[in-house]
């Protein structure tokens, strides 16, 4: 059975990291303190640092509880029903749909790569996302769906495309209006290295 003092740690953090998301996505890292993120969680800073060395830290945490979302909810379709070309694009909507929520945007996309270093944030990224992106295209090429392209190669275009997409969403004036033409953009790019006729030797 799980003791008392586990679950109350564990909903203290849990506080303390959702008091965080919600405070640097309003103010950001440099206009929020660590005293107004354990004033919200309604606990005593103290436990603060008994959870995290600093407020670096428990904005990595921030940062990881966002990516994450943003990755669960993607692997889901991925995983999911329908062809692997109808998960691509249903994935592909939902990515750009996450690019227009305030605290991916502001967290992940702005704020990520200063406070932890572009090299650090880069690999952040890579670990949540890379491999998404990647095994989607290995299965649109084993479902014969697009040509056999090089699938590092491929994978690391599509990606950095993506990222650089996000980032433009994220700073533009009117994200909505960007994110549906960059997404049309990206989905006319896909297309063009879709088979115009099935392989026969698939399946």
């Amino acid at each position: 059975m799980r003791s008392r003092r586990l679950d109350y740690s564990e909903s203290t953090r849990s506080a303390l990291v959702d008091s965080a998301v919600e405070l640097f996505t309003k103010r950001g890292y440099a206009g929020t303190s660590l005293d107004e993120i354990a004033k919200r969680a309604r606990v005593t800073k103290g436990a603060l640092y008994h959870h995290f060395s600093g407020k670096q830290a428990l904005f990595e945490a921030a940062f990881e509880q966002v990516e994450s979302l943003v990755y669960d909810r993607l692997d889901k379709i991925m995983t999911g029903g329908g062809t692997p070309w109808e998960r691509a694009l249903a994935a592909l909507n939902a990515f750009f749909r996450a690019c227009l929520d305030p605290a991916y945007q502001r967290i992940a996309i702005h704020e990520a790569p200063v406070v932890m270093g572009w090299e650090r944030w880069r690999e952040a990224e890579e670990r949540c996302s890379f491999g998404l992106v990647r095994s989607g295209l290995q299965a649109l090429i084993d479902a014969g769906e697009v040509e056999p392209v090089p699938v590092e190669v491929t994978a690391r275009l599509l990606f950095g495309a993506l990222s650089s997409a996000a980032t433009e969403i994220a700073g533009s004036p009117d994200p909505r209006k960007v994110g549906a033409e960059i997404e049309d953009v990206i989905v006319r790019m896909l297309v063009r290295l879709r088979r115009t006729e099935p392989d026969v030797s698939i399946g």
